[in-house]
């Protein structure tokens, strides 16, 4: 059976055309179900609509609470059937009580290397803090901010010419690689939770995982000062 996602977004949407563009080729054995947004002027609404998705809008100005907010979230995400809850820019920090609810099914792109760089502006602090590689994680979403077991990664080389749009533009690219390829594995039941911990049942094979990076062949690259 296939599987079936729930993508929440909060902006452009990027994330979701490749996540829905990997659903129609095949590479993701799944279907997106529904897409929700906490912002009704998010420009990706457009995109899930065009593309004959189900949207819904559950605005977080207008709850009281974050708890208000989530459990008006619930309701839509039961809308559909779904297996994944996938978030794709989704700019809301989500409580304890949320995550748990749906723990192990609620997975997150984040753009930096974690551990490295939780939170926001993360590339204008890579820059600052001159590291040698920056890239994007997906991890499995738990209480702590960005601190999800982690499931896969990309990397990109921060060159001496990248300024923060330039290696914001880099990394999305990456992360456009990165989150079907990770969801691939996952709608395919090559990993779960188990825990605090990523079980691999089956490592993804060489070809997918030489996508991830885009690293020199001599592996070097030039520190920022």
């Amino acid at each position: 059976m296939t599987d079936r996602l729930i993508v929440l977004i909060s902006g452009r949407g990027s994330n979701l055309q490749a996540i829905q563009a990997a659903c129609v080729s095949g590479q993701i054995p799944a279907q997106i179900a529904g897409v929700i947004s906490n912002r009704p002027e998010a420009a990706g609404l457009a995109i899930a609509r065009r593309a004959g998705l189900p949207t819904q809008v559950v605005d977080h100005r207008r709850f009281a609470s974050r708890e208000d907010f989530e459990a008006a979230l619930d309701e839509a995400i039961a809308t559909w059937p779904s297996d994944w809850i996938v978030l794709a820019g989704f700019m809301r920090a989500l409580t304890p009580g949320f995550v748990d609810r749906h723990r192990g099914r609620l997975v997150n792109i984040h753009p930096s290397l974690l551990p490295a760089f939780t939170g926001l502006h993360t590339h204008s602090r890579a820059l600052r803090a001159g590291v040698c590689w920056h890239g994007a994680t997906v991890h499995f979403v738990t209480a702590e901010l960005d601190g999800g077991p982690i499931i896969a990664q990309a990397a990109v080389p921060v060159d001496p010419e990248d300024d923060e749009a330039r290696l914001a533009n880099k990394v999305l690219a990456a992360e456009h690689r990165l989150y079907p390829l990770a969801l691939a594995w996952l709608c395919r039941g090559a990993l779960k939770l188990e825990g605090d911990r990523v079980h691999w049942r089956q490592s993804p094979p060489p070809q997918e995982r030489s996508l991830l990076a885009m690293i020199p062949e001599d592996g070097t690259c030039t520190v920022q000062r």
